[in-house]
Formats: structure tokens, C-alpha cells, sequence
């Protein structure tokens, strides 16, 4: 992520909007009845939806999840009821120790903004049933993790892709992060922007010989010869502002599955 876009996440402002976004009760992040249906619970749905159940692993080994673009890590926590141990990795040092904090604590109290300079006091709970789960969150590069990371049974990009500068690099590792049979998640917005990526890296949205470039059709011709597309579907989820202002968004997410590698004939 450049370092311009990255350094907003730093912010009190954007700290609090994630911790609401991730926490928050469906009539904090939205108190008006009208408010668009099916926006809440966003990262539960993910991890029902397009994770859902994992095998065990056949060697007994401890069953693994990455979350890539962890934020401040509640979908972490919901990978952490499907496998042994759960890793979320996220670029912003503010957001790994919110996370870190709830993980320890429970809880964390941040002002979110009402109007202007006024703030209205929150405090966020972490779900009684992840408080003994096994999670570690770390601050990393999406675009250069340590081969020391190891293998996983799940790895989910949350939201991140367009948000990074060279999302190509990220790509090209998910083949030694995904074990034989284990499942890859990408949900992205597809938000490309050059103030995140310059668009000579964009992976969609862009127009080549008069033919329109949609972010599924380059993951499709990136992947198909590691992985299997399962599924896809549309999830949405909503982004507070403040009281009056907030921002719908639907991801595209995307299931699928690791082939197993391809031994030379002999």
C-alpha cells in the first residue's frame, strides 16, 4: 500500500469507523430503521458464507487461517472457530494493536464522530464466545510475507486487493500460502484508484483495446492454474462516516480451491 493512502489508517478518525464496522451492533453502525437491509454482520457472513467448514487435516496436523487485510480483526476471530489457529496480518501498526487489545482486553473504547468535533463514546466488545479463541495478529506487507508464515488450510483477503500497490505480488504468493485442497477467500470491492495503486497495476476496471478488463476475469486468468474457482457471490456492508454520512459497499467475493500440485511425470 503506498505510503500516502496507508498513513489514513493511522488515524483516530478511520480506527474508530473500522472498530465499528467490525463490532459494532447493528443499530450502532446505523441507528435509522431505514438503513440498507442485509449491511450488517459482514464479516460473520464471510466466514459462514464463503469459508464455512474445513477438514480436518489428514497428517493431524493443527489446522491454520490467514487473514490477509485483518484490519482490527474480527474476521480473524471468526476464522478462529473453524481452525486451530488463526494469523491476522494488516499494514496499519494502529489497527494490529486495536486488535492485539481486544484480544487481551475484550473491549476498546474509541469516540466516534457525531458531527464536526463531536464525539460520541463507544465501547466495543469482543463476543463472549472468541474471548479463549487462539488468534495472533501481526503487522505485515500483504505484498511480501515471510516464507516463515507456513502453509494454511484457509486464507482469506479481506477487502485489500485494491488497496495495495503491486496487488500482482500478493497474488503470486497465495499458491505456497494455501496448502493441497485448503480454501482461498478474496473479497474486494474493486475499488481501483490511483491514489492506492497506480494504474498501469490495477487488476481490473480498466479498458484494453476497446475490451472492458473486470477484476474477476484477471483473478480467473491469474489463479486457474493453482486454484478452482468454487463460488462467488455479492456481499455487502456498510462504512460509518459519521451520524448523517456513510458509505454502502458491495464486495465481490470469491471461493476457491488449492489444487494439488502437479508432480513431473517419471
Amino acid at each position: 500500500m503506498r505510503a500516502a493512502a496507508s498513513s489514513v489508517y493511522e488515524s483516530d478518525e478511520y480506527l474508530a469507523d473500522y472498530l465499528l464496522f467490525h463490532y459494532g451492533q447493528p443499530g450502532e453502525i446505523c441507528p435509522f430503521d431505514f438503513a440498507p437491509a442485509g449491511a450488517s454482520g459482514f464479516h460473520e457472513r464471510l466466514a459462514r458464507e464463503m469459508v464455512g467448514a474445513l477438514p480436518k487435516s489428514s497428517d493431524g496436523a493443527p489446522t491454520r487461517a490467514l487473514d490477509l487485510g485483518c484490519a482490527v480483526g474480527r474476521l480473524t476471530f471468526e476464522l478462529s472457530g473453524l481452525v486451530d489457529e488463526a494469523i491476522g496480518i494488516d499494514s496499519s501498526t494502529r489497527f494490529i494493536m486495536a486488535a492485539r487489545h481486544i484480544a487481551e482486553n475484550h473491549s476498546i473504547q474509541l469516540g466516534l464522530r457525531d458531527e464536526g468535533e463531536i464525539l460520541e463514546y463507544k465501547k466495543f466488545q469482543l463476543p463472549a464466545p472468541f474471548r479463549q479463541r487462539k488468534v495472533r495478529f501481526e503487522v505485515g506487507n500483504a505484498e511480501a510475507l515471510s516464507p516463515e508464515l507456513g502453509t494454511f488450510d484457509v486464507v482469506v483477503l479481506s477487502n485489500l486487493l485494491d488497496h495495495l500497490g503491486h496487488p500482482m505480488e500478493c497474488l503470486r504468493m497465495l499458491p505456497r500460502l494455501v496448502r493441497a485442497g485448503g480454501r482461498l477467500v478474496i473479497s474486494s470491492p474493486n475499488t481501483w484508484r490511483d491514489e492506492y495503486t497506480s494504474k498501469k497495476n490495477w487488476l481490473g476496471g480498466s479498458v484494453r483495446r476497446g475490451v472492458p478488463i473486470r477484476t474477476l476475469d484477471r483473478l480467473r486468468t491469474e489463479l486457474e492454474s493453482h486454484f478452482e474457482l468454487l463460488d462467488r457471490k455479492d456481499l455487502p456492508f456498510l462504512i460509518r462516516e459519521h451520524r448523517r454520512k456513510y458509505e454502502w459497499i458491495v464486495a465481490e467475493v470469491t471461493a476457491w480451491r488449492r489444487k494439488s500440485p502437479v508432480r513431473p511425470a517419471g
